[in-house]
This record gives C-alpha cells, structure tokens and sequence, in this order.
C-alpha cells in the first residue's frame, strides 16, 4: 500500500478548479490538450468532467501529449442517445481516436472512464499501448449491484444525486475538503440527461468486458483507494491477475477520487506505467 501526503495533495487538488479550453471534434467531442510526445488519453467518471484531471495533465504533460476528454453528455461533449449501453461509450472512444487521428495511444480512466478504458483494450487492444484502470469496478457482489441499479433507475425520477456519491467517493478528513467541494461543484454542472445515459450503462457495465483482460497484451494497471467501498483493492488484484502484464497499486486512507486526493502518489504510478517498455515485465 502507498501513503500520501497532505501538504501536495491539497495544493494539487486546488489546482483543478479552474475550467480548461477546449477544442471540439466534428462530432462534437471535447477536449483538453497539453504537451507533446506519445498520446495519453484521460476519460474522466460519471457526473464529472475533463477537469478532474488537473492535477495529471499538469504533470504528466512534461513527457507526453495529453488529451483529456469530456465524456459525452459531460462538460461540453455531445450526449450519446437514451438507452446507450458500455458498448456505445466505447465505440464512441473509438470514433475519438479516428477523427484525432491517433492510431495507437495510452489510456487512462477513471471510474465510469476505466470502464470506458477497459472496453477499449478488448475491443481494439491493437491501438491501445497500456491501460491504466483507475478506481473501476469488476463484477460487483449481488448486493452492490442492486444497489447501483437501483440508483441508476431513480435517476429520471429524482434526478442527479450529488450527496450519495459525495458521502461514497469521500472521507471526512480534512485533506478532501478542497476535492470534495470540486466535485460537488462539477455534479452541480452535470447536464441530468447525459448524467442518467452514463449512469445506466456504468451500472450494468462491469460485466460486459470482464473476461477481456486474459487478451490484453500491454501494461495494465489497476490502481484505487484501499477505503473506496465500491472500486474495492479485491476487484483490482483480481483484474491485475487476469492482465498478462497486469499489476495492481492500492494507495492506503484513501476512497474513490484518489487522483485528486492523492495526486501526486497517483502521479508517479502513472508515470511508472508510461515507463513500461513493450518487452519489459
């Protein structure tokens, strides 16, 4: 397990509350871009937006050209329509990669995005150099599973929930008060409508490339917080089990937005795995 300081992680965090310029696609994808070298693309979670990854693309954009996208129906992107399942996220990524012209690329995300990641590694792994799979879920037990559904069905009733996930994603310490904030902030933005598609496919979507890591040929990490009650450290060591080259990283104290309240832990992971050569173990 690895352990953060609060001094950084605070700084950090705050650093992300500043809205970034976008460019879009021509089908309407936005995105953030920073740096230069080999591509890494960053797809934030549900109710969020490209901002969530501040802390990252400040950092990491020294050595590589980071892109960093809003999901659709997040931040400024298009929404994909009503009744779009994982598949449809991840075939969207996929059109991304083509009107960008990136062939191959790495591949962050978080959450909702590691799913998003995750599909896209099984599905056209050849354009996909490593995958880092960020606080993602996999198989969840019977019990959490109704429950997620059950949120995701509320959804259009009751709308966008934002004291559920806040209590979920975070602790009461006092180093996640800026990050909690940010992300009540960005939930408070969320359009509901692109909320409640993401939501659905993220709730019956750890299932649906689960038995994709046995083929997923680069390194693969899978990194979440040793207290985050649903991307739990079991679910990461399992998938980092299956991944020829996976391996998992638990960042001790901490729940479901480490890379913004452990940034620079989370930072130096990911710096590590974009170290990976295609022949190294």
């Amino acid at each position: 397990m690895l352990t953060a300081g609060s001094t950084t992680r605070t700084a950090a965090a705050t650093n992300a509350a500043g809205a970034l310029p976008r460019k879009k696609t021509a089908s309407g994808t936005a995105y953030h871009e920073a740096g230069s070298g080999e591509p890494l693309i960053l797809i934030h979670g549900v109710g969020m937006r490209l901002e969530a990854w501040a802390p990252q693309i400040a950092f990491l954009s020294a050595g590589h050209r980071v892109i960093a996208v809003d999901m659709p129906g997040h931040g400024e992107s298009a929404k994909l329509p009503a009744g779009s399942r994982l598949e449809e996220f991840v075939a969207w990524f996929g059109r991304f990669l083509d009107e960008m012209a990136i062939e191959t690329a790495n591949v962050a995300g978080h959450s909702m995005g590691a799913l998003v990641s995750g599909g896209a590694a099984a599905t056209f792994g050849e354009r996909i150099s490593r995958v880092a799979y960020l606080n993602g879920v996999y198989r969840r037990e019977p019990e959490a599973k109704a429950a997620v559904l059950s949120r995701a069905a509320a959804i259009p009733v009751s709308g966008v929930d934002k004291d559920g996930p806040l209590a979920r994603w975070f602790g009461e310490d006092a180093d996640s008060v800026t990050a909690r904030e940010l992300t009540r902030k960005w939930l408070n933005l969320v359009d509901p409508q692109g909320y409640a598609v993401a939501y659905a496919a993220f709730a019956g979507g750890d299932e649906t490339y689960a038995d994709g890591w046995k083929d997923v040929a680069g390194p693969a990490l899978f990194l979440t917080g040793s207290d985050d009650p649903n991307s739990t450290p079991l679910m990461a060591t399992q998938m980092a089990e299956l991944a020829p080259r996976g391996y998992a990283r638990i960042v001790e104290g901490h729940r479901h937005m480490v890379n913004l309240t452990a940034p620079d832990i989370v930072n130096s992971l990911l710096a590590e795995w974009l170290s990976f050569g295609e022949d190294e173990r």
